[in-house]
């Protein structure tokens, strides 16, 4: 059985997610040879499927005053390899220590890095093999390229189907596509209790500005168990910045004054009072479900959990380097997955606030409403698994349980050499030149 390392960005904290959401796909004794590497502390992001001493805390690599050279110091004096590479930064030493060490001591065959150019470097000067996590968006700047000609193989934690035009042919060929990975199996939501657990949030709510005619309608579905008698849009944002999804509430509210508007995750304290109920949540299934609509930005985590939903969807993407929510945000949209903002606009006006109207744009056929979660992700898999079987697609297509195969076979082979021939090579469109010998 292979170990491996993985290192999670300290930004946000989806990169700390997806190694939880991979590790837990490992079965038990599996998941105690898994070592993770980040700086993001304790308090921002706490794992569920390994143990904390697991957990190697890095040092930050945040620039120093006694730095002797900045991180980007310019063309003559920053490497064309490197983002960021602030030189005699004692922090940035100590980390490299920590990895290094740490990779030797624990006897760690891989590292998947997820994502860092100069952990990439660090690895490949050291030779040790790494996977390179591939977010979505435009890298095809010289850093990016040589983490992913240095990789054994690119990892890409999304389906194919949402793969850029603009990303270049070998990158997709040296890419294994794990499509979207979820934490935990889907609970059975019925809109009756979604209803209940908006009535409790709107009384524990005390900083909302609750409009007067939203409570009554809200307690009336609790009384009777009826249908909703007004829309409801949930926004959902992440940790990783929502500067752009806010600035959007006070539009959102003139276009929909009479819909209860639920916003899940930080938001700005100025545009609370464009919102009914504003909370945080252990669990955004029962509101990806049953709202009638759904606005959020393009992080992978989000999009992942609200994918194989019918609930019509609103892509508002945060500015993020290489255009990653972007860009994604338009493979959803050219997907029929989702609209953007200006279609959303653009469709409430011309449909007089109709709602099932956009569901029927998106999706081509009305939101079924009430709905569970199980029965719609279940058909929708069903339905893409059967795409795919009839497909002509290279072998490394989205399959449903592409993450699942991926982190078996580690445990599947003694030796990375074993694996990286008999198991991944087979499934890439690319090969090295050189002759892989035993």
């Amino acid at each position: 059985m292979m170990r491996i390392g993985y290192y999670a960005h300290h930004h946000g904290s989806g990169h700390c997610r997806q190694a939880d959401k991979l590790a837990a796909l490992l079965p038990n004794n599996a998941r105690a040879q898994l070592t993770v590497f980040t700086s993001l502390d304790i308090n921002s992001y706490r794992f569920t499927a390994i143990d904390e001493q697991q957990i190697v805390r890095l040092n930050a690599e945040d620039e120093r005053p006694d730095d002797i050279l900045a991180g980007r110091a310019g063309e003559y004096w920053q490497p064309a390899s490197l983002h960021y590479s602030p030189v005699g930064n004692g922090d940035i030493q100590k980390r490299s220590h920590q990895i290094l060490d740490t990779i030797f001591q624990c006897k760690i065959d891989l590292m998947i890095i997820d994502v860092s150019v100069e952990v990439a470097m660090l690895c490949r000067a050291a030779s040790i093999p790494y996977l390179y996590v591939r977010l979505p968006g435009i890298r095809d700047d010289a850093p990016h390229l040589g983490a992913f000609a240095g990789a054994l193989a690119l990892l890409a934690p999304y389906p194919k189907a949402l793969e850029s035009t603009q990303t270049s042919e070998w990158v997709c060929d040296k890419t294994l596509y794990l499509d979207f990975i979820y934490s935990q199996q889907a609970e059975l939501y019925t809109y009756e209790s979604f209803i209940d657990i908006l009535a409790k949030l709107s009384m524990d709510n005390e900083t909302s500005d609750l409009k007067s005619t939203n409570l009554p309608a809200i307690e009336t579905q609790l009384t009777d168990k009826s249908g909703a008698t007004i829309p409801i849009i949930t926004v959902i944002k992440g940790y990783g910045g929502h500067k752009a999804i806010d600035e959007k509430l006070p539009e959102l509210r003139s276009l929909l004054p009479d819909t209860l508007i639920v916003s899940l995750g930080p938001i700005d304290d100025e545009k609370r009072c464009y919102v009914d109920i504003s909370a945080e949540v252990d669990d955004v299934t029962p509101f990806i479900c049953h709202s009638d609509y759904l606005m959020m930005a393009c992080g992978l985590n989000a999009v992942a959990q609200a994918y194989h939903y019918d609930t019509p969807l609103i892509v508002v993407p945060d500015d993020r380097p290489h255009n990653e929510q972007a860009v994604m945000a338009e493979a959803l949209v050219a997907q029929n997955k989702a609209l953007n903002w200006h279609q959303f606009k653009t469709l409430m006006s011309v449909n007089d606030n109709q709602h099932e109207s956009i569901a029927q744009t998106i999706h081509g056929r009305s939101k079924p409403h009430p709905t569970t979660s199980v029965d719609s992700i279940e058909k929708n898999n069903i339905e893409e698994n059967n795409i795919e079987e009839n497909s002509s697609e290279e072998i490394n297509a989205v399959t449903p349980i592409a993450a699942q195969a991926f982190m078996h076979s580690i445990t599947d082979y003694p030796t990375t050499k074993r694996w990286f021939k008999n198991w991944l090579l087979p499934r890439l469109n690319l090969t090295p030149e050189s002759t892989i010998k035993d």
